[in-house]
């Protein structure tokens, strides 16, 4: 198998074990969910002589039809990202194992949601098809959302995590649709292709826009930057990976990868410049007013993350190689730093700079890591933010000769004044950490515990980059020049250029800084005046209360209540648009057959019957009951046309269709327009007929218009020679169209959480009594001892009041048959009438008939399991026998036939798409269970609990009277 995805499905599956391993290992477990990034880190070493030279291509085939394939490429940017990614991300896995305390609520999961979003980061960065980029895309901020709202207790946790969401997702969803159109012009989804060959025109122009949105949102760029600060309600080690080396990166990463295709296009620069100045500038400002070092960190990172776009986005050598310098630079300072903090935090019990004193002092250790860490952050020598600053200063003076000298110059003193900022803050961070402040009481740290050796390590990593700078130059430089716009020759990366305009502008913003820090106090008083400037946040707020107002008013409008209105606008729109469309399309040709046999022509008329009496129903039973008729009239025309299959199924949906109707009537009234009688009857009529006649006429066009040659008669062969059954219908579900039915599984079992999530309030915890847990005598109705064995059919004295002891036994005796039956329909629905759908309905008549005859104790009696497990095994079932094949080379879904002769049982065929049909079968019989558990069970708890909030002075007589009835129901 080749590597890189096994080195992706590595991650997929250490992140579903750690939560298993969690309750052995405890926080240990992260040792072991580090093993992801390790191997994917040690993966990238050996390929980097390859991937510095052509780089490493891998393949895998995933939707031929469509020509998508599961593409990945590792080339010297990429290389760099998948360092970045996996290094970090390792050590930060490491940090978490010393950070969190064995019993932190939530800690399995934590773990292995981090380790999947370190997976889906790293196939980010390798992925070479837009497509397989843009899911990987969204699952970091699936992840990232689940990391953020960790603490769910927290109020702040779960907004931030909203927040996070939902700006990144309307970013992606903008990115989703400018990739699109890109891919089409284009006439690839290979993102090397691309921008090997980029396309050009209006549409592809505002497209690339859109890309654009989807990379800044991600990114935290000015405007859209205020989710980040917010996200810091997130633990410290999400802080340190995600929003220092791993998601805000992936923006950049996606700037930078499309700026030598891009980055010459009409708006791209000037963009580029605009927000990363205001990013620098804007984040920069705010953090030299934040108390919480935390915060203070994270308005820096958006101003670092201003620099890195600005420097990234401008597609020529010295920028993109400054570019991928500082890109490694960041994540190795600022990673660094939020674990300071978090450690600080976690030693002293505060983040607060007015609250800590003296911590340099207790802990200086720490204080000599947090030193390195900022000066590389604020451009010092001889770490490796000061090669990446030079890089990026040079870059812009050199630009101040080309076309762009205008827009050079915005971004020169823009960079200046941004890294004036970052100097300031640096020094505020420092003093607000480690230093001695007066009438502040002095802070008593406890003892690290191993919180300051991975600080340590990245911290020491930047110290060492800047010095090794001649031997990591070649990699910096070849990712450069894969980032780089057009062909020009990317400079040499040095630790010391010389004396040039660079290091002169970069001694300037040390100083400025260094007093800009001094001036602390009159810089504080001129930011208290003008604290009430408007903010991103605010908008965001008031963005979001008008929408909730807009839904409210619209929900108002549209969900009154009313079913008569609910149908009157679905059928409005039916009729109008189908009335259009006939208008429109004609003329038609009309061929109308009477009847195939005259048998049908009873049982139409037997079905009309009943839909005109359903117009005449007084009661609600009575039109369910009439309505079901016209469904098993529906059946008997599938027989009549030798569709036994469908017949079955057709049966068997309407019985357990019938049978939900009838419990959800037991909560409304009996007579249909007792409280609410309609005013509007000829109007209803006539709009009924209205809808009825379109329907009628378009079922008759649509079949009329038929122009090519119908697929059903090569079906039977189909089925035989490709899906090894005679079954068409079958077969079409469980081999030719299986991945329809996988996802018609899946939105069953989401309608079956919807259903329940309706019904019960408090809990979605199966409630069902189980008899062998109730007392003898409420369970069976006689006076037997606790404890002695229940009769299977007992005998009429033993039948408690109101229940039928003949059908109570009738309903026993055929119990084991139906299952029976049910197994015999999945087993033999390959070859005949039946399968795992009408199998598994089959046995959910069977348990609805134990329901309705002995209530929910019967239920639970005959059905043992959870819904909720029937439901995800049967969905878990049919995915892995779809998915399995592919593990042997074979398409997904595909199927083996065996055939043998057994003893006994004599000739055998058997074919693995039956393991499918064994999932429909698991997933229908769970859904019955969930609407009998669901509108059967607990809304006979609601009807009792009800009943005994309206009534006082109930008796014990009558307390026992109403246990009885919820247990016989």
């Amino acid at each position: 198998m080749p590597r890189l995805s096994t080195v992706l499905i590595a991650f997929g599956v250490i992140a579903l074990v750690v939560p298993a391993l969690t309750p052995l290992l405890g926080r240990r477990v992260f040792f072991v969910a580090a093993l992801a990034p390790v191997a994917a880190a040690v993966l990238t070493l050996t390929q980097t002589r390859s991937a510095l030279d052509t780089g490493v291509t891998e393949r895998v085939r995933w939707i031929p039809q469509l020509a998508l394939d599961l593409a990945f490429r590792v080339d010297a940017l990429s290389w760099v990202l998948a360092l970045v990614v996996t290094a970090v991300g390792a050590l930060v896995l490491v940090y978490c194992a010393s950070y969190f305390p064995d019993d932190e609520p939530g800690l399995g999961r934590f773990a292995g949601v981090l380790t999947a979003f370190a997976g889906s980061m790293y196939g980010l960065v390798i992925a070479d098809d837009v497509i397989v980029l843009f899911v990987l895309w969204e699952a970091t901020t699936v992840f990232s959302y689940l990391l953020i709202g960790h603490d769910a207790v927290k109020r702040a946790s779960r907004a931030a995590a909203m927040q996070a969401l939902v700006v990144t997702t309307a970013g992606g969803l903008a990115m989703l649709a400018g990739l699109v159109v890109v891919s089409v012009a284009a006439g690839t989804t290979s993102l090397s292709g691309i921008i090997a060959a980029p396309p050009t025109g209006t549409a592809v122009s505002v497209s690339v826009v859109l890309v654009l949105v989807g990379a800044l949102t991600k990114s935290a760029i000015v405007p859209f930057h205020f989710w980040l600060p917010a996200a810091m309600a997130a633990p410290t080690p999400v802080s340190a990976y995600l929003h220092a080396a791993a998601m805000v990166k992936a923006g950049i990463y996606l700037v930078a990868r499309l700026a030598p295709a891009f980055a010459l296009l009409d708006g791209w620069r000037e963009t580029i410049t605009v927000l990363g100045v205001l990013g620098m500038l804007v984040g920069g400002y705010r953090a030299l007013r934040q108390t919480d070092l935390k915060l203070l960190l994270a308005y820096g990172t958006v101003a670092q993350l201003g620099f890195l776009v600005l420097a990234s986005g401008w597609g020529v050598p010295e920028l993109a190689l400054g570019g991928v310098v500082l890109l490694v630079a960041h994540a190795t300072f600022k990673s660094t730093l939020f674990m300071v903090v978090g450690t600080v935090d976690h030693v002293a019990g505060t983040r607060d700079l007015w609250k800590l004193s003296g911590v340099g002092r207790r802990l200086p250790w720490l204080a000599a890591v947090a030193v390195l860490a900022l000066a590389s952050m604020s451009g010092i020598p001889p770490l490796i933010g000061f090669v990446a600053k030079e890089a990026v200063l040079t870059g812009f003076v050199e630009e101040l000769h080309s076309a762009d000298a205008g827009w050079a110059w915005v971004a020169l003193v823009g960079v200046t004044l941004g890294s004036v900022l970052t100097v300031a803050y640096s020094c505020r961070f420092f003093w607000g950490t480690f230093a001695r402040k007066s009438g502040v009481p002095q802070t008593e740290p406890h003892a690290l515990h191993g919180l300051g050796v991975v600080p340590s390590v990245l911290g020491v990593t930047g110290l060492v980059l800047g010095l090794a700078t001649p031997s990591v130059a070649h990699g910096f430089e070849s990712a450069a020049a894969a980032a780089r716009h057009g062909s020009g020759e990317v400079p040499h990366l040095a630790l010391w250029h010389g004396l040039e305009p660079a290091l002169g502008i970069s001694a300037l913003t040390l100083v400025g800084g260094a007093v800009l820090f001094l001036l602390r106090t009159r810089v504080e008083a001129v930011q208290h005046r003008l604290a009430g400037s408007p903010s991103a946040s605010a908008n965001y707020r008031r963005m979001m209360r008008g929408l909730d107002r807009f839904a409210t008013w619209l929900t108002a409008g549209l969900q009154r209540g009313s079913l008569p209105y609910y149908l009157t606008v679905i059928l409005s729109v039916f009729v109008a648009g189908a009335i259009a469309n006939l208008v429109v399309g004609g003329p038609w040709s009309f061929h109308v057959r009477f009847a195939d046999t005259w048998g049908q022509i009873p049982v139409v008329l037997v079905m009309s019957a009943a839909a005109v009496a359903v117009l005449a129903a007084k009661t609600r039973f009575a039109a369910a009951v009439l309505v079901g008729v016209t469904g098993y009239g529906t059946a008997m025309l599938f027989l009549l046309h030798g569709a036994v299959d469908l017949a079955l199924t057709q049966l068997v949906v309407e019985t357990v269709t019938l049978i939900a109707f009838v419990l959800v009537l037991r909560r409304l009234p009996p007579r249909i327009g007792t409280a609410n009688p309609s005013r509007f009857r000829v109007l209803r009529a006539f709009f009924a007929a209205l809808a009825g006649i379109t329907l009628a006429v378009v079922v008759i066009v649509a079949a009329s218009a038929r122009t090519a040659e119908p697929l059903w008669p090569d079906l039977p062969a189909l089925t035989s020679s490709f899906g090894h059954g005679l079954n068409v219908v079958n077969v079409a579900l469980v081999d030719l169209r299986g991945w329809d039915t996988l996802g018609e599984l899946t939105v069953v079992v989401a309608a079956a959480t919807g259903v329940a999530s309706l019904i019960f309030v408090n809990s979605r915890e199966d409630t069902l009594p189980r008899l062998r847990d109730m007392p003898s005598s409420v369970a069976s109705g006689d006076d037997r001892a606790d404890g002695e064995p229940r009769a299977w059919l007992p005998t009429s004295a033993a039948i408690p009041t109101g229940r039928s002891a003949l059908l109570d036994i009738v309903v026993r005796l055929l119990f084991h048959g139906l299952i029976v039956l049910s197994l015999y329909l999945l087993f033999a629905g390959h070859n005949s009438a039946g399968g795992g759908f009408a199998g598994g309905l089959v046995a959910g008549i069977a348990l609805a008939a134990r329901y309705l005859a002995g209530g929910p104790a019967e239920l639970g009696a005959a059905a043992p399991i959870r819904a909720g497990r029937l439901l995800g095994l049967g969905v878990a079932t049919a995915a892995v026998t779809a998915i399995v094949p592919m593990v042997a080379g074979k398409e997904a879904l595909y199927s083996e036939f065996f055939e043998a002769t057994v003893p006994v049982l004599g000739h055998v065929e058997f074919v693995t798409a039956t393991f499918f049909d064994i999932g429909v079968y698991l997933v229908v019989v769970g859904l019955v269970l969930d609407v009998l558990r669901s509108l059967g069970a607990e809304v006979d708890r609601q009807r009792i609990a009800d009943r005994r909030t309206t009534t006082t002075g109930t008796d014990t007589a009558t307390a026992t009277a109403d246990t009885m009835e919820g247990t016989n129901a």
